[in-house]
């Protein structure tokens, strides 16, 4: 018989969920299912772009050559808009997005280091001359796909299928994070995310969080994690939810 996984207990560890309102449901159940006290403090909100020809422009993106997948909730949102079976070429900046793609039934290749320079590196990535390329996602973001894939010459079609607006929070979510413990756990899910928290948080609750251990994925997310103040700093294996929670979990 084989042996059974790891799966690591939180042991009552308090985790900072900060991924976009309406899309950690399911992490805060995993947390809750190792023990851990999950704190959802989003970092963003994410809402359907109103345009109605998005739908004709999903349609047509799907009959390109390459289909660029930027985030889990690129996928959800053009789900929304077409059917993702298609005979393209499918990349996902990361393993959150491929497994995303995988439940419409699509499979996608992701690259080890999950952002965009990792998807960049990716053989298929390195001669666009000519191809007509689908780049889904939103607008705004740090833009390095979008010239890189010009730069290599492809004929690129960009379709925003959501868009990223500011949190809300109440003053329950502060009075949370002002009570935070050291040893508590920050799930960093974007660059943005942070900048927001930065931002919005009242000084004295932003303070207490950066105390915190900031939990990343990726080494861009280490290094804005590192410029935002945190001191200590775990690097995940990936951002999906195991791989978050692993990290997460008491040495």
């Amino acid at each position: 018989m084989g042996r059974k996984p790891h799966i690591p207990s939180l042991r009552g560890r308090v985790v900072v969920i900060t991924r976009p309102a309406g899309t950690a449901a399911a992490l805060m159940r995993r947390v809750r299912a190792r023990a851990g006290v999950p704190l959802l403090l989003p970092g963003l909100s994410l809402r359907a772009i109103d345009d109605p020809a998005l739908p004709a422009q999903m349609r047509a993106a799907m009959k390109d050559g390459l289909l660029v997948f930027t985030s889990p909730a690129a996928v959800r949102f053009a789900a929304l808009l077409s059917p993702l079976r298609s005979r393209a070429i499918v990349l996902a900046v990361g393993q959150g997005t491929a497994q995303a793609l995988r439940r419409h039934g699509v499979l996608a290749q992701a690259p080890s280091r999950q952002d965009s320079e990792g998807l960049l590196d990716l053989p298929v990535m390195q001669d666009l001359q000519g191809m007509r390329v689908a780049l889904i996602g939103a607008p705004g973001g740090r833009g390095l796909l979008r010239e890189q894939l010009v730069a290599r010459g492809a004929q690129l079609r960009e379709v925003h299928v959501y868009q990223r607006v500011a949190p809300r929070w109440d003053r329950r979510h502060v009075e949370a994070v002002q009570a935070l413990p050291l040893s508590a756990r920050v799930l960093v899910s974007s660059a943005e995310a942070l900048h927001n928290l930065a931002q919005r948080l009242p000084a004295a609750a932003w303070s207490r969080l950066r105390a915190a251990v900031a939990v990343v994925s990726s080494e861009r997310l280490e290094q804005a994690a590192r410029e935002a103040g945190f001191v200590r700093i775990v690097r995940a294996e990936s951002a999906l939810a195991s791989d978050l929670i692993e990290a997460a979990a008491p040495r």
